[in-house]
């Protein structure tokens, strides 16, 4: 009788293990099937010019939202870099990062190993930000009168600056509100909302825009060119996420902190 006890516990013990050891099996096939999924979606590099509201550290800007779900749904993983706004051009029109993530249209011309996207991510305002009164209106001919600043390889302001405008261009943002501040400038030139949050996290309460726009431009996402052929399913993501209320959704919750009119946010 204890030989028998002892054979129906030495299977029982012997089943266990077997199932223990099935289940282990499965958890290992489950991780490698997740990771090689993971190790085949495709990562693309963007360099990203942008500042709050429009992408933070955190990852939880608009952009960072939008273009990152577009991406997903296109089958790819987005990653941003920050590089001058300069260099992130060259390099991406060079291959070294994959594309650049916001940028006026026409840039292909100057270079051409850049496909623009064809779907905007959101129409920006290009503002004057002032401590002062002056001047009344913003135009690009009524700046000329006062020392300007604005970001090095913004080719937005390079552009359309008067030849003989007083200007100087600061490295990035940061030093550019903090020569504002100081008065070694009377303009900062600038997105109105990047503007408005980093004059909030500076703690700059007299600063304001001067309106109109001076322009306001639709703003789009370039790639390399050899990524040509994932832009059809992009541009569909991106008008999907639109469509479905998505887009103005997460839009007015990112501005909403900054004002309560925001035109940007709605689908055109």
């Amino acid at each position: 009788m204890l030989n028998v006890i002892s054979r129906i516990s030495a299977l029982l013990l012997q089943s266990r293990s077997k199932r223990v050891m099935l289940a282990v099996n499965l958890s290992a096939l489950v991780c490698i099937a997740s990771s090689s999924h993971a190790s085949n979606e495709t990562t693309l590099i963007l360099n990203d010019p942008t500042e709050a509201p429009y992408t933070t550290v955190a990852g939880d800007g608009f952009f960072d939202k939008i273009a990152g779900e577009a991406f997903r749904r296109a089958g790819l993983h987005l990653k941003l870099v920050k590089l001058p706004p300069e260099r992130g051009l060259m390099n991406a029109n060079n291959g070294i990062e994959d594309g650049d993530l916001s940028r006026i249209a026409g840039l292909e011309k100057k270079y051409p190993n850049l496909v623009r996207i064809p779907e905007k991510l959101i129409d920006m305002d290009f503002v004057a930000f002032s401590r002062k009164s002056t001047p009344v209106k913003a135009t690009w001919a009524s700046l000329e009168p006062f020392p300007v600043g604005y970001i090095k390889g913004w080719k937005i302001f390079e552009t359309n600056l008067l030849p003989s405008a007083n200007f100087i261009t600061a490295d990035d943002p940061e030093q550019l509100f903090t020569t504002l501040y100081k008065d070694r400038i009377d303009i900062a030139l600038y997105d109105r909302w990047m503007g408005m949050e980093l004059a909030r996290k500076l703690h700059i309460e007299d600063v304001h825009v001067v309106e109109p726009p001076l322009t306001v431009r639709e703003m789009f996402i370039y790639l390399n060119k050899k990524h040509a052929s994932k832009i059809p399913a992009i541009v569909a993501a991106l008008r999907a996420i639109k469509a479905e209320g998505t887009y103005a959704k997460v839009c007015r919750e990112k501005f909403a902190l900054l004002s309560k009119n925001t035109p940007q946010c709605e689908v055109k």
